[in-house]
């Protein structure tokens, strides 16, 4: 299953700030008239290393000299952004239907991207079941409600996995094409469904209607190809211990640890697992498949893939004002279907110095069984620095004497805005699971993960997180699968302390920047974004965009 898959309740990942600064190589703010645009108020962010921020012409921000990208100021009460004009779209046609399926981690993304789209001039509306339309906000994007056949309480209000998933098949495909006819009876005709990969279904309403289909990855492309050689038998389920070292084309070496969990043990989420492949089947089919990620995160299974499916990296989906501040007032996602706590978490964190607090957060799906929870919590006391531990089961799950023992050190909230948590100075570690849109919005601040992976593509994040991109360790488990506290404090001594948290941390602000520049103005992920709205508008594109040239 993929990062935030499942009951209606994803993977939940927050909102909050970035900054930026540096010298472009575009000719600038001195060359070219520019429109200057304020936004929200943004404070507390994280303080970039000497150089971050990238994009296109000159840009100042506070925090140091040198990249090559826009500017924002740094802890002030406000960002001053600066868009050349000639820089700016302004599109009179082109409509989008983004479909997302009802759980945080999947609507997060989906919605991001319909933004990045209606920033770029197209029409872009978000179509989600009745009972979480409720819980979505944003003032450029269209919302509307399509029925997955339990409108009063979506997926808990299900019998069974299977029996939400086949309601949703048969409900929402003739919801949606009545959404569709609706707008081709108006003056706004749908010209592509850009559909969730976990509801497959949509692309045959999009080939009813005559219209493109799109599938978007809410997972990383390398999990994605993990899949593709299931389907095409390169591999078989479940995987076993003797076929290790599982060699791929564009990835690293592979134990069995390492892989999605469906891999090594099928039966486990079986209806989930049968979607996954259901889309994997149709993938060629699509006009395009866009990934949440970017081609230098996964350079190498960007290359192994050319030619094999429509490949297009448009990532990471993460709020502007955190990268490139390319998007008007674009401080949050604007969806959450929990309750934040975001005024308590941050007034907290303001009382810590920087590079002090530990964030604890396994998000929204991770079910961490009481045992775990109490080696986590002692591993934090034991560490003797400051945390903020996500729990929404702390009641149950943590120890009594821990909660009465956490005083100034320590703050438990049920839910929290993570991104907001992520860009403060304060912010030294990330204890993740390594879920999908929890790994890319470490990347994107710059913050040194300790990876406790649970299930689905979690393992391979953690992998990567370690050995491919170097931001992080991977906690060992004992014998019983759990990961001890001594285990846990040594791995968060080693993330924030000496010699190899000094490289952890450089390699994390490398990849901050590398990141920045994909999304921001003539990076590798606008430029797709923007070749894939000129398609949709003008008709152009189309072989520069779809990799695999169909």
């Amino acid at each position: 299953m993929e990062d935030g898959d499942g009951d209606g309740d994803g993977d939940g990942d927050g909102d909050g700030d970035g900054d930026g600064d540096g010298d472009g190589d575009g000719g600038g703010l001195i060359k070219q008239k520019a429109i200057e645009i304020f936004y929200s108020p943004i404070v507390n962010v994280r303080k970039m290393e000497d150089g971050d921020g990238d994009g296109d012409g000159d840009g100042d921000g506070d925090g140091g000299g040198g990249g090559d990208g826009l500017g924002v100021i740094s802890g002030s009460t406000h960002g001053c952004l600066y868009i050349p004009e000639n820089k700016k779209m302004n599109h009179q046609k082109g409509h989008v239907v983004v479909l997302t399926y009802p759980a945080q981690g999947h609507i997060n993304p989906l919605l991001q991207f319909a933004k990045r789209l209606a920033s770029k001039g197209l029409k872009a509306t978000l179509a989600t079941t009745h009972y979480t339309v409720k819980s979505i906000h944003a003032t450029t994007v269209g919302i509307e409600p399509i029925s997955d056949g339990y409108d009063e309480s979506g997926f808990k209000q299900a019998p069974s996995t299977e029996a939400y998933l086949e309601s949703f098949k048969s409900v929402g495909s003739k919801t949606l094409s009545d959404l569709i006819s609706k707008f081709k009876d108006s003056a706004s005709l749908v010209n592509c469904i850009v559909y969730d990969s976990l509801l497959p279904w949509a692309l045959d309403v999009a080939r009813q209607f005559g219209i493109y289909g799109a599938v978007f990855l809410t997972n990383s492309a390398s999990v994605c190809s993990m899949y593709w050689h299931i389907h095409h038998g390169h591999l078989t389920l479940p995987v076993k211990q003797e076929t290790e070292p599982v060699l791929l084309p564009g990835l690293p070496s592979l134990g069995i640890s390492d892989l999605p969990s469906f891999l090594a043990q099928p039966a486990s989420n079986s209806a989930y697992l049968a979607v996954i492949m259901e889309k994997i089947g149709c993938l060629e089919n699509n006009d395009w498949v866009f990934c949440n990620s970017s081609e230098e995160l996964e350079s190498e299974l960007v290359k192994a893939m050319l030619g094999l499916w429509p490949l297009v990296m448009i990532g990471p989906m993460v709020p502007s004002a955190y990268l490139d501040q390319q998007i008007h007032g674009d401080i949050a996602y604007g969806a959450s279907l929990w309750e934040l706590c975001s005024d308590r978490c941050l007034s907290w964190l303001e009382t810590k110095p920087p590079k002090s607090v530990i964030y604890v957060s396994f998000g929204s799906m991770a079910d961490i069984i009481a045992k775990q929870a109490e080696e986590i919590s002692w591993g934090l006391i034991a560490g003797n620095m400051n945390f903020l531990l996500v729990a929404k089961d702390s009641k149950n799950k943590l120890p009594i004497e821990f909660i009465n023992s956490v005083e100034e050190r320590g703050l438990v909230v049920p839910w929290c805005n993570q991104l907001e948590v992520l860009a403060h100075r304060s912010v030294a570690c990330f204890v993740t699971h390594c879920g999908w849109n929890s790994t890319l919005e470490a990347l994107s601040l710059g913050v040194p993960m300790v990876a406790m992976p649970q299930w689905s593509d979690q393992p391979t994040n953690a992998k990567f997180v370690e050995e491919l991109w170097q931001v992080g360790i991977k906690a060992k488990k004992n014998k019983e699968g759990i990961v001890t506290r001594d285990e846990l404090e040594m791995c968060i001594k080693k993330v924030t302390a000496g010699n190899k948290s000094e490289q952890i941390l450089k390699n994390a602000t490398k990849w901050r920047k590398l990141v920045i520049r994909a999304v921001s103005l003539g990076g590798s992920s606008d430029k797709n974004v923007d070749e894939f709205v000129g398609k949709l508008v003008r008709g152009e594109g189309e072989q520069s965009l779809i990799l695999g040239g169909t």
